[in-house]
């Protein structure tokens, strides 16, 4: 498979909005790493169109950030104040993202110290590394938005090199998920199994292994798929994974997601 590709290029107009985005923040000193449909193809060679500009960038950063955007003429948003901004030109967008929607995936500095370097429509910058990626990705299993593909893909063009010890951390308590995936990509590239090392799976099939049940009637479905298992909260008396004390989130944080 060809690598180092880059999504169907936008429009002039949205080509320069993003290009201008990130020369602000670099003139600012502001870190990002770009993510999305970008990240996705130069990783795994597959082009696509995308809607909009995917950056990450630290939890402690995102109002320095929206302030160098919007003091530069870009309208700001907050869309979920506790994980995803938007600035805005016309109908063009970027994503600025420092956590994701079930509070699991916070850009915390290793999404920088193992950044790739590349240009984004000519423009020298860098990406999410491929861990992290997937990280995020594996958590996107609902009815509007499957993030599957792009995490089989991510395994195919970059498993062989990947970090696994770094992103079985990044997954804790959440490694079935990882699993789950894994077991996918077995079926789906049945001749490419060695893209993901033998220990990683003995290791991760042992503690699926350990079949006991919790004393909580909690559904942590939600982390994967939030319209999925809305009804087992509402209804079937679940406590919903995503909140503390089983998950990151306030009541306050998810009430802003959408029903």
């Amino acid at each position: 498979m060809l690598l180092h590709a880059e999504p169907i290029e936008p429009g002039v107009k949205a080509r320069d909005f993003y290009v201008a985005a990130m020369q602000l923040l670099d003139d600012a000193g502001l870190d990002y790493v770009v993510g999305g449909g970008y990240a996705m193809a130069y990783y795994t060679g597959i082009r696509r169109n995308t809607k909009d500009l995917d950056v990450f960038v630290r939890e402690g950063d995102h109002r320095a950030i929206l302030q160098t955007l919007e003091q530069a003429g870009f309208r700001t948003e907050y869309f979920y104040p506790y994980w995803i901004a938007k600035a805005l030109k016309g109908d063009d967008f970027i994503d600025i993202l420092y956590n994701s929607g079930n509070g699991q995936c916070v850009v915390d500095d290793e999404w920088f110290t193992n950044a790739q370097t590349a240009e984004v429509l000519g423009y020298p910058t860098r990406l999410v590394p491929p861990e992290e990626q997937l990280w995020s990705k594996v958590f996107v299993q609902d009815r509007d938005r499957y993030d599957g593909a792009d995490s089989l893909h991510l395994i195919l063009a970059c498993g062989p090199e990947m970090d696994w010890n770094r992103l079985l951390r990044r997954m804790a308590g959440h490694e079935r998920v990882l699993l789950a995936q894994l077991v996918l990509f077995d079926y789906a590239f049945p001749s490419e199994r060695k893209c993901v090392p033998g220990w990683v799976m003995d290791q991760l099939l042992a503690l699926a292994a350990q079949r006991d049940s919790t004393a909580d009637r909690v559904c942590y479905g939600t982390n994967i798929a939030q319209q999925g298992f809305l009804a087992d909260i509402r209804e079937g008396g679940f406590v919903d994974g995503r909140l503390r004390p089983y998950g990151p989130l306030t009541r306050e944080q998810v009430a802003q997601l959408p029903d």
